[in-house]
């Protein structure tokens, strides 16, 4: 009895999440490769934090340069980099004109680096919109036109962009899946644009663009000095002042090549996991029950009570469904998920422990 009420119990959490996932699978905004005939070109600046980022900031000024949209100033702030970063840029800025580089002041009080950074790029720049990118993300030649069209159509005052990320290692595909099961199981992507609900809220500051009169209404990097995840708490500030944003996938046209192996996926998920949420140390260590009693224990308990099987089909599903809709690999992601999310898990503790304890260790700061 105790092991049948433990299934429909399983299975209706098991169905709702596919729910979600089908819904997404048919609405989700999503970043189109499609030129967009735009009444205005105003000036976009496009700002990028780098801290040793030799390995892929050529790819990413490069990916800018390329844009159908050509009314475009790049500004690169060198943060206290000890490679060849600031090199790389300069030889690029002997090449374009709109290309600039500044150098980082040191890091304040109170401030995480890459916010610092922000705050300082936005002083700089003289764009009517402001993107910020990370140094590791790279855009088809539409991304570009397509957001100013997307922002202009909507009236948005905030546009983010979950890309579509680029795994090499199997460390990787073993642990950057997660961030999308998380965001597309749960959370009915449309709804952070049609929903006046602070609930319905999802951004990643891998790729945000704002109405630059927005950011500063907002009060700039400088409200969200400290946080970790500072994209979400710029999703959650718009909610609050009941402007409208919209978040999108990256569909193969805004890309991120993230991490560079297991060992720098597992720490930069350990940065964000329990610090995303935004909620007690209980509440999340409740999640990650939940999570692991609906999504991973029906895999054991199949073969305690048949009934199980149909949970299993179903979460497979789910997860075949997901990477249809996120680009990524469809043998990790379904015949490995138990590990996944047994990994998540871990790595959800290693977050909690880490970021209460505050040693959490990035780019080598301490956050």
């Amino acid at each position: 009895m105790i092991i049948e009420v433990s299934w429909l119990i399983s299975f209706v959490f098991v169905i709702i999440s596919f729910g979600v996932v089908v819904y997404n699978y048919f609405t989700a905004p999503k970043m189109e490769n499609i030129t967009v005939a735009l009444k205005t070109t105003p000036l976009i600046s496009v700002l990028i934090p780098a801290r040793n980022e030799e390995r892929s900031i050529k790819s990413t000024i490069q990916s800018i340069i390329n844009q159908s949209y050509k009314n475009i100033e790049i500004i690169v702030l060198n943060d206290f980099s000890t490679d060849n970063t600031k090199n790389i840029v300069q030889k690029l800025m002997e090449q374009n004109k709109n290309i600039k580089l500044i150098d980082g002041s040191p890091l304040p009080e109170g401030w995480l680096g890459k916010n610092w950074a922000c705050n300082q790029l936005a002083k700089t720049s003289n764009g009517e919109y402001l993107l910020f990118i990370d140094a590791d993300v790279y855009l088809e030649n539409n991304s570009i036109s397509y957001s100013i069209a997307t922002m202009e159509k909507y009236k948005l005052n905030m546009l983010s962009c979950f890309p579509t990320q680029i795994e090499n290692t199997f460390g990787e595909k073993l642990i950057v899946p997660l961030m999308n099961w998380l965001l597309l199981s749960f959370l009915p992507l449309k709804k952070v644009y049609s929903s006046k609900n602070k609930s319905f809220v999802a951004a990643n500051g891998q790729y945000i663009m704002f109405e630059k009169s927005t950011y500063f209404k907002l009060g700039t990097h400088a409200a969200v000095n400290n946080k970790v995840v500072e994209d979400m708490e710029f999703a959650r500030l718009v909610k609050r002042n009941k402007m409208n944003m919209m978040t999108l996938l990256g569909n193969n046209q805004v890309n991120c090549n993230m991490y560079s192996g297991f060992s720098s996926s597992i720490l930069g998920f350990t940065k964000n996991y329990f610090a995303g949420f935004n909620t007690s140390t209980i509440n999340f260590i409740l999640l990650q029950v939940f999570i692991f009693v609906v999504f991973v224990l029906p895999f054991g308990l199949v073969f305690a009570n048949y009934l199980f099987l149909y949970n299993v089909i179903i979460i497979l599903l789910i997860r075949l469904v997901l990477t249809t809709l996120t680009k990524e690999n469809y043998l990790i992601n379904v015949f490995l998920h138990p590990l996944q999310l047994l990994l998540m898990g871990f790595v959800g503790i290693k977050s909690v422990i880490s970021f209460n304890k505050k040693r959490i260790l990035w780019k080598g700061r301490t956050i």
